[in-house]
């Protein structure tokens, strides 16, 4: 069983059409073993490319679940997966939870 984790996400760069983006995935008091990430795209935005995660997607709402060599955080700690994505800049609010 997995500890509590949260999930915040950084724009990182932007030009044009489009943005890049940095999630970090930090684990609470107890350690993680296992994650997923969620967010809704507030304007239309769409990920082109992801990477250290792997994301499913329905309509504006994003799914991210860890990649096989990042799922386990100890205490305290922290990864990171990053995407690009098309539309205009968006940092919106994640949740993460862990199994």
């Amino acid at each position: 069983m997995g500890g509590a984790c949260s999930a915040t996400i950084e724009t990182t760069n932007s030009w044009p059409g489009g943005f890049q983006s940095t999630a970090t995935v930090r684990a609470g008091s107890a350690p993680v073993d296992g994650w997923t990430v969620k967010w809704t795209w507030p304007g239309g935005q769409t990920i082109s490319s992801l990477w250290s995660g792997t994301h499913t997607v329905s309509g504006p709402a994003v799914t991210v679940r860890n990649a096989p060599y990042n799922g386990s955080i100890e205490a305290g700690s922290s990864t990171t997966f990053g995407f690009t994505a098309d539309g205009a800049a968006a940092t919106p609010t994640a949740t993460c939870t862990s199994p």
